[in-house]
């Protein structure tokens, strides 16, 4: 059995941390290779309780490990914890977010699949996080097109499923602090013609907690964008 890693980033989640893992930890169960397979948290050095939590739910949950690291950004911390999985000898690795806008009742339909593809993406066509965040999305979409020659409809899903030997030909190609990960490993796989497929996911909007990017830190994070892609591109 497929040796399953399913990887999250947390920065200052104490209001949902614990729904979200009990919501994540019996898909890991379910798909738990001889027990081998992991629900991973990492703590991106938050402010508040949301180690802590982390901690005090690992002590009953086997299958749940939890990991922190100094404050880096969430792109850094998803890197972190692909790193972490293909260190760890996963086969498959599925990243979310801690925030519970996903829903792990359509992971099954990823994990059914994952044998015709190298990867699967989520493809949010609604979203429940606001008409700005929407517009961000497809900007990011139209400049991915532009920069690196692939269309796809949505680069940077927290909902994606990926062989590890796969991820691990492209996420080297990234420094750790790179912002943006979701969205350029995205554009590797589509740009080297892995095989990969986009399925229909919902995406909640955020009930508890403060969301830490808002329009004047994605402005920020978007101007660091284009210089990169451009560097990135020349690389290919």
């Amino acid at each position: 059995m497929d040796k399953l890693y399913i990887v999250m980033p947390a920065y200052n989640e104490e209001e949902n941390i614990i729904q979200t893992l009990d919501s994540w930890y019996p898909v890991i169960e379910k798909y738990s290779a001889n027990g081998e397979s992991r629900l991973v948290a990492v703590n991106d050095g938050s402010k508040d309780n949301t180690y802590n939590i982390m901690l005090e739910y690992a002590k009953t949950h086997p299958l749940f490990t939890p990991l922190t690291k100094e404050n880096g950004g969430h792109g850094p911390t998803v890197i972190f914890a692909y790193d972490y999985a293909i260190n760890n000898g996963a086969d498959w690795i599925f990243q979310t977010d801690s925030d519970g806008q996903t829903n792990p009742e359509e992971f099954d339909a990823f994990w059914d699949d994952k044998e015709n593809f190298d990867a699967i993406f989520g493809y949010r066509n609604v979203r429940g996080d606001g008409k700005s965040r929407a517009f961000v999305e497809k900007v990011v979409c139209r400049l991915v097109k532009h920069y690196f020659g692939v269309k796809v409809p949505d680069a940077n899903a927290p909902f994606r499923l990926m062989r590890a030997d796969k991820l691990k030909k492209y996420l080297y190609k990234l420094s750790p602090d790179y912002n943006l990960p979701n969205i350029m490993i995205t554009t590797y796989f589509a740009y080297y013609k892995e095989r990969i497929d986009f399925k229909t996911i919902s995406f909640k909007p955020r009930t508890k907690g403060t969301n830490s990017i808002n329009i004047k830190k994605i402005i920020k994070i978007g101007k660091k964008a284009l210089k990169d892609f451009k560097q990135l591109r020349k690389e290919l």
